[in-house]
């Protein structure tokens, strides 16, 4: 019992020890600053809620697309919001993908509610080779 509390304690202390040198840099794939990950489903893509919403903002830092939105609701806290790649990619230089930001709003107040998501978009990243981001939702498109 004395060698099972050892160990026990023993692994506590050294995953405590155990510190992630999370500076910004690329080098740790596993550790992502963003809020959520990209959806890659040809399915999805093409049956997931599409309640209305409005694209104010994209944005792209490291590995992260920032997407500022709004829609009506009453606080936003009950949206379930996704972002969804096509499993397509489109030849051509340079290549393109296709994004939809999912939304399913099931709120009735008549509030014009605005959110920021960040989503981690690095299983898009083409080698060698930057892609248009299309997000067939709005008229926006973004360069990663």
């Amino acid at each position: 019992m004395q060698k099972i509390i050892f160990t026990v304690l023993v692994s506590f202390f050294m995953l405590l020890s155990c510190s992630s040198d999370d500076d910004g840099s690329e080098g740790n794939n596993n550790i992502s600053n963003c809020d959520d990950t990209i959806l890659i489903s040809k399915i999805l893509f093409d049956t997931a809620p599409s309640d209305q919403l409005f694209i104010n903002n994209l944005e792209i830092i490291g590995n992260c697309l920032t997407i500022n939105f709004s829609s009506g609701g009453c606080d936003g806290n009950s949206w379930e919001v996704k972002l969804i790649d096509s499993e397509a990619i489109l030849e051509s230089n340079p290549p393109q993908r296709n994004l939809r930001l999912s939304l399913k709003n099931e709120e009735l107040c008549l509030a014009f509610i605005t959110k920021e998501l960040s989503f981690d978009i690095s299983s898009l990243r083409m080698i060698g080779s930057p892609v248009q981001l299309n997000i067939t939702n709005s008229d926006d498109t973004i360069l990663y």
